[in-house]
């Protein structure tokens, strides 16, 4: 069991954007991975995730490293379909969850969201990836009173970072595996409300894994809360796929569902929301 962990954001900014080179994909900046997984290799990052996923050419070895490192084709489906569904996240508490680079996070903070929690699986993946992400992007905004949308990207190094101290103040990040990490939340000192809105990409491709993330949704989201949850028809060689998590959530009993979108260009992808019964 991978316990939870929560992890925040240095004051100094600087220290997040250290030695990272960013990109940009759908207007958002994020950590080239290949520069991570040269100042990683070896002994760099505490779990070791990165050399054991270069040196096995995989980007998923189950309870070790569970994928995060790379931005998965289902993120960009959900992305492209909060903007035609014109999905809402003003004022909405917010959970990206097998988050990764968080750039679904990202899109619902620059969507005005009171709160935005990050979840994946590895440390290294928050540490390294998501917090650099959301700090890169985030960058400026909000406290100078303009927009900054139209200003020119970090470029290759970040410019030096002036945060609004308001949009850190609404994102927590937590690593660890799903139930540990509700079981944190829920029991938590901190005031913690159930989520508005849950987003999740990719993270049914392994169908042991079903029971602990319907547990998880059913457990943090709100009683008037949607999930959006983006994945291939069926992942290959893993054995997951949409109809068999739709298969177990019918079992349950616990959330209606429906398919909101289906992509047939390449492998046969799809949304779907879930809302309680």
């Amino acid at each position: 069991v991978k316990a939870a962990k929560e992890h925040f954001i240095p004051e100094d900014l600087n220290k997040v954007l250290e030695n990272k080179v960013m990109e940009t994909v759908s207007d958002l900046y994020h950590v080239k991975v290949s520069v991570v997984e040269t100042t990683c290799l070896g002994d760099a990052d505490s779990e070791g995730i990165v050399s054991k996923s270069v040196s096995s050419h995989s980007d998923l070895i189950p309870g070790v490293y569970e994928g995060g490192l790379k931005i998965w084709e289902c993120t960009f489906d959900l992305m492209d379909f909060f903007s035609e569904a014109k999905i809402e996240f003003s004022n909405k508490t917010v959970l990206d969850l097998g988050c990764g680079a968080g750039l679904l996070g990202i899109v619902a903070l620059k969507g005005k969201a009171e709160s935005v929690h990050f979840q994946d699986y590895n440390s290294t993946v928050i540490e390294e990836i998501t917090l650099p992400n959301v700090v890169a992007n985030c960058i400026n905004e909000g406290s100078s009173g303009k927009d900054r949308k139209g200003s020119n990207p970090p470029a290759k190094r970040p410019k030096k970072g002036e945060g609004s101290p308001d949009v850190f103040a609404k994102c927590r990040f937590f690593s660890g595996e799903w139930s540990e990490v509700s079981q944190l939340l829920l029991s938590s000192k901190k005031p913690f409300s159930k989520y508005d809105i849950i987003l999740t990409s990719e993270t049914i491709y392994n169908p042991d894994y079903y029971g602990a993330l319907h547990d998880t949704l059913a457990q943090l989201l709100d009683r008037n809360g949607r999930v959006y949850l983006a994945s291939k028809v069926h992942y290959f060689g893993v054995g997951g796929g949409i109809y068999l998590f739709e298969k177990l959530i019918e079992e349950r009993n616990v959330f209606r569902t429906s398919i909101v979108k289906t992509i047939d260009q390449g492998l046969q992808r799809c949304i779907m929301e879930m809302a309680f019964k």
